[in-house]
Parts: structure tokens; sequence; C-alpha cells
């Protein structure tokens, strides 16, 4: 049963990233995109040590908790929704993360295209 109308970048329902840690611009484990998202949190990503120490050399420190926040801060193969313009930042620096497609929102190929989200796509299985 679909509880929602969000869909996918393949069209389909959009399903959850994860659960553990805790995800979602609404914390509720999907990388839905609503009003008021404006970081456009909605590319699923299963994170790499490569990518964490890219992202934290650009400002954003995804390894370190933030207990004030309920953030228990990234592990490399922890999944998180992550903001599109950061994924095509980190595409356009050869530090993309791998992308589960099935759980990234369609708003996100406002900033990236299916074709480079596939090549990073961690597959249709899970």
């Amino acid at each position: 049963m679909v509880m929602t109308e969000h869909k996918n970048v393949l069209g389909t329902p959009l399903e959850i990233c994860s659960m553990e840690p805790l995800t979602g611009f609404t914390r509720d484990g999907s990388c839905e995109v609503i009003e008021g998202d404006v970081g456009v949190h909605g590319v699923c990503v299963v994170v790499s040590e490569e990518f964490l120490e890219f992202s934290k050399s650009r400002g954003n420190d995804l390894s370190t908790p933030m207990p004030m926040y309920g953030f228990p801060g990234l592990e490399p193969g922890d999944r998180w929704c992550l903001c599109a313009p950061r994924w095509k930042e980190a595409l356009e620096n050869g530090m993309a993360p791998a992308v589960d497609l099935m759980a990234t929102h369609e708003a996100s190929l406002e900033y990236a295209t299916l074709e480079e989200l596939l090549q990073h796509s961690i597959g249709q299985g899970h």
C-alpha cells in the first residue's frame, strides 16, 4: 500500500531510503521533496568515505554527530537523503556517491539527468 503520490526518478512510487539512520527532510525515512525543502533533499545515496570527506571540504560535515539535531553522523555505507544540488556538485568533482533510483525523488531531475543518476545507480535489487 502506497500512502503518497510522490514518485521516484523512474516514475514509480517513491520507496523508503533509510530508517537507520532516519533520513529525509521530514525525517520519515523518505526522500520526498515537499514545499519548504529549499535544499531539495531528494537523492537517496549510499555514502562513501571519499564522498563524506568531499562534503566536509565543501562545508557540509555529514560524518560528525550533532545530537542537538538528532543527527547521528554518517559512516560509509549509510543511506541518506542528499540535496540534489550537492549530489550534482559531487558528480562534477568525480565524487558522486551511489544512488538508489527507487528511493530518489523525481524533483532531483531538475538538477541531474536520469542518465547521470543511472551511471551511479546501485542497481534495482535491494
